[in-house]
């Protein structure tokens, strides 16, 4: 979720009342966001140094799905509401002196439909700005790039001071030796193609390039003597760069997905029209679309849904009025009437500012964080139903249970990982048939789902090389994911348990040693000892392998055979916990479980794996299947 820093001070005048940090984090606790520090040791680090100290900042933590708190202007108007100092703002559309007619407007060229067919606009009027709500003005374009807008693919924003600008405007694509003007903060004129060159080595903007560097022709906006407002979703104009003097802001927002548009020209728009001679107006612009129709943006009203009292109550357990329930959604900045035709139909307004509200539960959630989350009735449910845990999950509580006895520390890494740490990096390779790859990775670090637990543990191991206390034993029981067509998700979890020893010295013996007790406590015998024992479920033995993750002839395959002579009988002093039905399942499981089976693979890790990963340290490792112990989704480690 995305956090935010608000200054403290401006945060107090706003709500006008001054919060210690344990009355500032009950508030944002019992408002559905989360208070997540301050910078007070920086500013203490600061002091003592004899620097200039940074004025106290709060860190919130803000729902993913609430754009509309991701700047201090939003936030504090949703608290102000929320703790009755105000009612619901009301936005509203300011047509210019001369009417509907005397719209500024922006004409999208059919070209557009090539790059980044969607466009919407908005005006700032006679605005004032301070150095901070400058800065958040900036911050917040900055929030809404990163998340609702996907690092700028989907949606990218402009904002220019209109007073440098002479509209109508000219949304447009063309061939990148074509464009040509001076980007914000430079004093020459580049081409778009000059342009690619100049920013591959911007820390800032070179992330961005990607997105429309391949493509044939690029957006560009120009007012009429030709002027360049902005190239989205790379760079604006140094011609019309917003300053604190800056008095009317012209907003352009480029979109490939409609929706996504006019949720973010809506959220910077209401977000600053506080700023605004006239607060909480906006100037909207006209958008003549390629194919001739026009639209009025950004579009401000309420959306209208209704719900009713009794599904509330019934969701809640709260026996309210409909008037009750209209009080609690106005500290919700949600407006309601009661329908005439049934007092228990209640009519929502839902403001531009909450696009968060999809269905009638998310109205019911807000009823119940403005009622109090902890002053909820308890209730015990009118059904009884006994949970079990799933067969896999015992035996991988009993694996688990039994190394962290023999002093292996358990680690959580990620289930993604990349496509490197995945083959390349343990010298495998990927031949597409059975790896489950992510379509659109936002990261290169989670690009495929791991299909072993082997790279995780080298990971964890690589980021605590710097502890000097030696060795590192760590294990891992999780899924590991594979291909799988005959699944309706096309894919299957398969449950592994992974070991990695970490010292001076490989250690081969030391998770040869692990292997050995796991499989005494799941009854699994070592072959060649007691293979007439019919005490147990199988056998296991080690095969010698060539494997190009470990150093040759250093590792092994992990070979599990079924006991054949294993009988299951009636014999209730062995199997008081298993049913007549487990029995036959099992019996018939077990015959047909005879061939030996390649459940695993253990060995001294090659030289080169662990120079991948960044470990100094000789290592060793084990890994192997845990669900050939399963039989018929029924344990063979039962104990009587």
């Amino acid at each position: 979720m995305p956090t935010i820093s608000v200054d403290r001070d401006e945060l107090f005048e706003r709500l006008e009342k001054k919060y210690t940090v344990e009355e500032f984090e009950h508030l944002c606790f019992e408002f559905g966001v989360e208070y997540d520090g301050d910078n007070s040791k920086e500013i203490e680090e600061a002091v003592k140094a004899g620097r200039p100290a940074e004025r106290p900042q709060w860190k919130i933590e803000i729902p993913a799905n609430r754009y509309d708190l991701l700047c201090i202007e939003g936030i504090a108007r949703a608290l102000r509401i929320y703790l009755g100092k105000d009612k619901p703002t009301s936005y509203t559309i300011k047509l210019p002196p001369g009417g509907e007619a005397a719209l500024l407007t922006t004409t999208v060229d059919p070209e557009t439909a090539k790059i980044r067919p969607y466009f919407a606009s908005a005006i700032l009027r006679n605005i004032k700005f301070t150095q901070r709500s400058y800065d958040s003005f900036i911050a917040l374009q900055d929030k809404l790039h990163q998340n609702l807008c996907q690092r700028r693919k989907i949606v990218a924003i402009g904002t220019h001071d209109l007073d440098t600008l002479k509209p109508p405007f000219r949304y447009e694509a063309r061939p990148p030796q074509k464009i040509k003007f001076v980007p914000l903060n430079k004093d020459k004129a580049y081409t778009a193609e000059e342009l690619m060159t100049v920013y591959e080595s911007d820390r800032q903007l070179s992330k961005y390039l990607h997105i429309i560097k391949d493509s044939p022709v690029y957006p560009i906006i120009y007012d009429e003597t030709d002027t360049v407002l902005s190239m989205p979703p790379i760079i604006n104009s140094e011609h019309s760069k917003i300053k604190l003097t800056t008095r009317n802001v012209f907003v352009d927002v480029t979109a490939t997905d409609r929706t996504k548009l006019n949720i973010v020209v809506n959220m910077i728009a209401t977000m600053f029209s506080e700023y605004c001679e006239d607060p909480f107006t906006i100037e909207p612009v006209r958008i003549v679309e390629p194919n001739g129709t026009v639209r009025i943006t950004p579009d401000i009203s309420d959306r209208v849904t209704t719900t009713t009292a009794s599904y509330i109550n019934s969701c809640t357990g709260l026996k309210l009025t409909s008037p009750e329930i209209q009080k609690l959604m106005e500290k919700m900045s949600l407006t309601s009437s009661v329908s005439p035709k049934s007092p228990d139909v209640l009519q929502v307004s839902v403001p531009a500012t909450r696009p968060d509200i999809l269905h009638e539960c998310d109205i019911m959630e807000d009823v119940a964080i403005a009622y109090g989350y902890n002053n909820l009735p308890k209730t015990f449910p009118n059904t009884n139903t006994v949970a079990q845990a799933l067969p896999v999950s015992k035996l991988s509580d009993v694996v688990r249970r039994e190394c962290a006895q023999a002093g292996w520390i358990e680690v959580l890494p990620f289930i993604l990982c990349s496509h490197e740490e995945n083959f390349e990096w343990l010298k495998r390779v990927d031949d597409n048939s059975y790896v489950v790859k992510i379509a659109n990775p936002q990261t290169q670090e989670f690009q495929v789902v791991r299909t072993a637990l082997l790279p995780g543990l080298l990971k964890t191991a690589r980021e605590n090389r710097t502890v000097q206390a030696l060795p590192i034993k760590i294990f891992e029981t999780s899924d590991v994911v594979f291909k799988d067509a005959s699944q309706e998700r096309q894919a299957k979890n398969v449950r592994h348990a992974a070991a990695l020893y970490c010292n001076r010295t490989a250690g081969f013996e030391v998770v040869h040693g692990l292997l050995d007790r796991i499989m005494k406590i799941l009854k699994i015998q070592k072959l060649g000892e007691g293979e007439d024992d019919e005490d147990h479920e199988g056998y296991y033995y080690l095969r010698e392998k060539e494997d190009p993750t470990f150093f040759p002839g250093r590792a092994a395959t992990i070979v599990f055979r079924p006991n054949p002579k294993k009988e299951v009988s009636g014999d209730k002093s062995k199997l008081t916990k298993v049913t007549e039905g487990i029995k036959s399942t099992l019996k018939g499981a077990l015959s047909s479980h005879n061939a030996d089976r390649d459940i695993g693979v253990l060995g001294v890790l090659h030289p080169e794996v662990l120079q991948n990963f960044d470990i100094s340290f000789p290592c060793s490792a084990l890994e192997f299947n845990l669900e050939p112990f399963l039989k018929e989704k029924t344990p063979i480690w039962i104990n009587p």
